[in-house]
């Protein structure tokens, strides 16, 4: 009879294993360990160093780090599943060196460092540069509405929030007045009606809704205040210029004050702390409104994520955020990412390309976007850094297929001009060609091979960070592949 390998699950070891040993070794796990050992992690060490010495030991930052990053590689992105992996996935029991974090303790460390882990997508993109994987010949600008955590039912016009508010204070009237019958038939029915449940659960409505009001009026007076002091400023510019006349210069001046007696009025008093630096750049959509500040009668609200926005995406309305990357050819290295709630993508362009610059410390030679991204300034900002930009000016020969979404007033400009005719020389062509294959692969990558569909958490903040951080996870596994590959004996 043929026999068989020996078999013997039950069988204890005599003498411990080595952890490596349990996988392969050009495993990611083992690229993932190494490249985290070089990784500056002192942003989360000093936080965690401030915290009072007492209590239970906190685990290492380099295992978390490591068991973020392999979890977000590998499509496992809730703490529950991370945390069940470290029993059940040979990987993660190998980077978290056979301990057994609970979930709620991946979570919070995910939350209380997310903004350092996200500051690691540059020094993983500087590895990246190191071994070869950018040349910065060619750059791709593209954005994708990446679905929110929320559902756009639970978003709410300010018309439909003051009707509903009516219909729900009525309702709660009837329900009372129900009351007040059944008290006085209490006798002759089986069992009391009670209301309250119903009268509760609308009066919990009326409140979330008079809160989402409130903040709507806050959010669109802001930005109207916000509106007014920068017209304010641009007629003091214009009082300024020594081409204007004496009379029109006395003009501009007592204009631009009522501009900013208007603001004063309309601006909150406890206004909101702004955001952080790097991302103020970065377009924000702001409720439409009338001259007074007031919300106009479509301006929509989310009670799940206020900041998030319905967005069109593949012929339906999702509620989304719009994520935006910057992608190199060479290897479709992500060189710069960001996420904010405006759908439209002109006026990404700038900044996206100021932070390929800033993360890179180079100017690309040529960049590339669709027509969504053509603008006058776009063209004139690109080509004050230093490199050649190739914007589609919407539908022409050879030139891709994508409708043109450009204002009124780029449309007969010299910019435009030139812009056509440069993308219809040979040059522009090829150059043009390469945007689809460049920008558009990583979205798949991202979508398919990692598993991330939608984002995790509400809010802008939180959801711009976890996006730099899936962008990390892209580039770590291009870098783990270039390497592998190189290191893997080439057959004859």
């Amino acid at each position: 009879m043929k026999s068989y390998r020996t078999y013997a699950p039950e069988q204890p070891y005599l003498l411990p294993p080595a952890p490596r040993d349990w996988l392969p070794s050009d495993h990611l796990a083992h690229f993932v360990l190494n490249l985290v050992g070089d990784l500056d992690l002192g942003a989360i060490e000093r936080r965690l160093q401030s915290k009072d010495h007492r209590g239970e030991r906190p685990y290492s930052p380099v295992m978390m780090t490591a068991l973020l990053i392999y979890a977000y590689c590998t499509g496992v992105f809730s703490s529950r599943r991370i945390a069940k992996a470290t029993n059940d996935d040979v990987a993660f029991r190998f980077l978290c060196a056979n301990d057994h974090p609970h979930f709620t303790t991946i979570n919070q460390f995910r939350a209380m460092y997310r903004k350092e882990l996200a500051d690691l997508f540059v020094q993983v993109l500087h590895a990246c540069m190191s071994a070869g994987l950018v040349t910065l010949g060619h750059v791709a600008i593209d954005g994708t509405k990446m679905k929110a955590n929320a559902s756009k039912h639970k978003a709410m016009s300010f018309d439909r929030m003051l009707k509903d508010d009516a219909r729900l204070r009525q309702q709660v009237e009837d329900l009372l007045a129900q009351a007040e019958a059944a008290d006085a038939e209490e006798d002759k029915i089986e069992g009391p009606y009670d209301p309250q449940e119903e009268i509760r659960r609308r009066e919990e409505k009326l409140a979330k809704m008079a809160q989402a009001r409130e903040a709507l009026r806050r959010e669109t007076a802001k930005a109207r205040a916000e509106r007014l002091r920068q017209q304010a400023e641009e007629l003091r510019a214009k009082a300024q210029d020594p081409a204007t006349a004496p009379r029109d210069q006395k003009g501009f001046v007592t204009i631009a004050a009522n501009r900013d007696q208007q603001a004063d009025k309309l601006a909150p008093k406890d206004e909101d702390p702004p955001d952080d630096g790097p991302d103020d750049d970065l377009p924000r959509n702001t409720p439409p409104s009338t001259r007074d500040g007031e919300p106009k009668a479509k301006a929509q609200r989310n009670f799940t994520d206020s900041e998030s926005r319905i967005m069109l995406r593949d012929g339906a309305f999702i509620q989304a955020y719009n994520a935006q990357i910057a992608v190199d050819e060479s290897h479709q290295i992500i060189v710069a990412a960001a996420l904010s709630n405006q759908a439209p993508d002109a006026e990404y362009f700038e900044p996206m390309l100021r932070r390929v610059v800033t993360n890179t410390g180079a100017v690309p030679e040529r960049t590339t976007a669709d027509s969504g991204y053509f603008s006058t300034a776009n063209v004139r900002a690109a080509e004050h850094m230093g490199t050649e930009p190739f914007i589609s000016v919407g539908r022409h020969k050879n030139c891709g297929t994508q409708e043109a979404d450009i204002s009124i007033q780029n449309r007969r400009t010299p910019e435009r001009a030139m812009m056509r005719a440069r993308l219809e020389t040979p040059e522009g062509k090829a150059a043009y060609a390469r945007r689809k294959a460049t920008a558009e692969p990583p979205f798949g990558q991202i979508r398919a091979c990692q598993g991330f569909h939608k984002l995790s958490f509400r809010g802008l903040f939180k959801n711009r960070c976890e996006w730099s951080f899936v962008c990390l996870a892209h580039n770590l596994l291009k870098l783990f592949r270039a390497v592998v590959r190189k290191s893997q004996p080439q057959l004859a």
